[in-house]
């Protein structure tokens, strides 16, 4: 018999922010393992449910026991198993005995050089309480939780451990209890509406009638994805009757997650604090109400914030003036003291301020923040000199880049550090180019995130993250596994994303050297093996940067092998492979240079030497016609590397194809006479040294 399977685990209040994803991962265990296990089939989909006290999930098609199995089991040699007189054996019967099986079962067959006795017999189907019993428990254990609960039973005797202790349990089958336990809890019909406006305990006679039932009786909506739903559809009807906007998508989603995981029947309320509020800087009121209060605040068209914010309320009422004012009260402290924040942090200057980082540990090994400001400053002014930028500007905003971490604002709101920075340094008088530059040398922050706009706070940025990454690496701190603590993948891609989408004519060696240089000789344990093992990371941070643009990890390799000293040129080298192996004779062309390869390694190997190719001496038309066409093609060729149009550089030398072709056709390389064995390698070194200037094109060899 197949129906509904309706599994609940009610518990005490779960984590938000974990929520949604222990409800799919405890949904889709469940139904993986009733699938594997033959209770359900394959193409069967489960319906997860997540509320804030439940994780339960409806599987549409369950059978009530697994189908039977047939099995083949090898017990023994034939030749021990049965006598000459073909009868089993005392041993054989001592088995099926064992087996609980009889003679009448056991088949012949080869297994390898031997003949064996087989046993044939078929396994009746489980009971799904014994499945789903399995299933259950494994389900829990494998939930994604970093940190679980131990608490007592009722029994004050057992302990049990859970992210949250779990009061109830429901498994049905149809309309039939299946009896499991879990976490001391047996399992029933019961389960549990809306704390305050819905039904205590709601009896579901059947597994498919769960998420109507809760709705109608209990006042929950069962649903994360449905919750969530109907959550956002609230916010945006609100927000487009007051003119105003819920702000960037990137901010709102994270907020409205981690709400749907706090309420079970969510109405969305308007409240409002007084507008004197809003001449404390924007960001400070924004993170105070999402961050403190849950709460999404309103944007004008101009994407200025109102005094105007929504409230998701896990309570539905006609009346809500209590919920709002008590909001609105609640509110109105933070908001004063994000104020007081800002009043009194503006009375003292950012550079009044630097002193007190020297009280600030950066780390145990590289020392003060106020060290680490001079290393930056030193190592902001070196880059922006190289890339034409003001060296003074730069140098002054990365000696005040640090300054807010000292602040009252910033002690609060950590999230506040050089957004708070750009207004103190706007407040004390500051060039706007240096107060832009506080807050954008944390750019980019994450993936996706934008890039300093200026090149003053470029110089700075690029210094902040180089020096990171070398005092660490420096140390012996770098990234072990997924173990990241100090975030220097961030880092070394932010490197990458300023040099590369800025499109900056530095070299990596000399950024990674600057960086090293910039510490005293001994703050680092070991400044030679930083220097390569950094490059070597950020390389490796390169590859997945540019995986994920798109290139093959053929294309990849052909131009990091040539160890470009340009980042800011690797997309043109990309491109211009990309445009070459789509040319016909690309193919034969990364045949024939992985072949020169190969020779040239392996006659370096046997202690060959070479010097130039000689025309004169090339008494073979095979050879002449190659170096003469290959001088031709890199005339052509040199100007337009030069000129850095690598996709034209590349594609001049698909004129080659024939005379390789030619050439391996018609005379053998490694040939007895010394004279001509050495002109045809220094032949084929010229032509893997004129084609591969871009890229190794013997990479794209398959």
């Amino acid at each position: 018999m197949s129906a509904p399977l309706l599994v609940e685990l009610f518990t005490e209040e779960l984590p938000p922010k974990a929520l949604a994803t222990i409800g799919l991962n405890f949904a889709e265990t469940l139904r993986e393992k009733l699938v594997a296990t033959g209770f359900a089939p394959k193409t069967v989909a489960a319906k997860a449910f997540a509320t804030p006290r439940r994780l339960a999930v409806l599987i549409p098609s369950v059978h009530a026991e697994s189908p039977p199995k047939e099995e083949s089991k090898k017990l023994m040699p034939t030749k021990v198993a049965f006598g000459a007189d073909g009868q089993p054996t005392p041993a054989l019967l001592k088995r099926l005995e064992k087996e609980g099986a009889s003679p009448g079962g056991v088949t012949r067959a080869m297994d390898g050089n031997a003949e064996y006795a087989f046993l044939n017999q078929t396994i009746p189907g489980a009971a799904l309480a014994t499945g789903l019993q399995v299933a259950l428990d494994e389900a829990i254990a494998k939930l994604p939780i970093p940190k679980v609960m131990a608490y007592q039973l009722a029994d004050g005797a057992t302990t049990v451990s859970f992210v949250r202790p779990a009061h109830g349990l429901v498994a049905l089958h149809g309309s039939d209890v299946i009896p499991v336990k879990v976490l001391g809890l047996s399992a029933g019909r019961i389960t549990h509406g809306h704390r305050f406006q819905g039904a205590k305990s709601i009896e579901l006679e059947s597994a498919d009638e769960y998420a109507q039932k809760l709705l109608a009786e209990g006042g929950v909506i069962a649903s994360f994805d449905e919750r969530r739903g109907d959550i956002e559809k609230q916010l945006r009807e609100h927000a487009a009757k007051l003119g105003a906007s819920l702000g960037a998508e990137e901010n709102v989603a994270p907020l409205l997650d981690e709400v749907t995981a706090l309420v079970e029947m969510p109405t969305v309320y308007v409240g409002q604090f007084e507008a004197e509020f809003l001449a404390v800087p924007q960001e400070c009121l924004i993170l105070t109400m999402r961050a403190n209060q849950k709460y999404f605040p309103l944007f004008d068209g101009a994407g200025k914030l109102t005094n105007q914010f929504l409230i998701v309320s896990n309570m539905r009422l006609d009346d809500a003036t209590n919920v709002i004012e008590g909001n609105q009260r609640v509110v109105r402290p933070r908001l004063a003291d994000a104020r007081f924040f800002f009043e009194t942090d503006k009375k003292t200057t950012l550079e009044e301020r630097i002193p007190q980082l020297a009280s600030v540990t950066y780390h145990n090994k590289l020392g003060s923040q106020a060290e680490r400001v001079k290393r930056v400053h030193d190592l902001a002014g070196t880059i922006a000199e190289a890339m034409g930028a003001d060296a003074r500007l730069a140098k002054r905003a990365a000696y005040l880049a640090k300054a807010d971490l000292v602040t009252n604002m910033v002690g609060e709101f950590p999230e506040l550090q050089g957004t708070m920075g750009r207004y103190y340094a706007l407040s004390d008088g500051e060039d706007p180019r240096i107060a832009d530059a506080i807050e954008q040398h944390y750019w980019p922050r994450f993936a996706g995130d934008a890039l300093p706009t200026d090149n003053v706070a470029t110089a700075v940025a690029l210094a902040d993250k180089l020096e990171t990454l070398a005092g660490l690496f420096g140390i012996g701190q770098q990234p072990t596994g997924d173990k990241d603590p100090f975030a220097l993948r961030r880092h070394a891609l932010g490197v990458i994303r300023i040099l590369i989408e800025g499109k900056l004519p530095l070299q990596l060696n000399d950024l990674v050297g600057w960086a090293i240089s910039a510490f005293p000789a001994d703050k680092l344990e070991n400044a030679v093996g930083a220097l390569g093992s950094l490059h070597l990371f950020i390389f490796e941070r390169l590859r997945s940067y540019l995986r994920d643009a798109g290139y093959s990890s053929n294309e990849i390799e052909s131009v990091l092998c040539m160890n470009p000293a340009r980042l800011d040129q690797v997309p043109l080298q990309l491109a211009a492979v990309r445009a070459f192996a789509s040319l016909p004779e690309a193919e034969s062309l990364a045949a024939a240079n992985k072949r020169v390869a190969n020779i040239l390694k392996q006659a370096e190997a046997k202690g060959e030497t070479f010097g130039n190719a000689q025309a004169a001496d090339m008494s073979d038309p095979a050879d002449r016609n190659l170096f003469d066409a290959l001088k031709k093609a890199s005339g052509q060729a040199t100007p337009l590397f030069k000129s850095g149009d690598y996709t034209g550089y590349l594609q001049a030398f698909a004129v080659l194809k024939s005379p390789v072709d030619a050439f391996f056709e018609s005379v053998l390389v490694m040939a007895e006479d010394p004279e001509v064995r050495k002109n045809r390698l220094a032949l084929l070194r010229d032509l893997r040294d004129e084609m591969n200037q871009v890229a190794d094109l013997s990479k794209l060899s398959s």
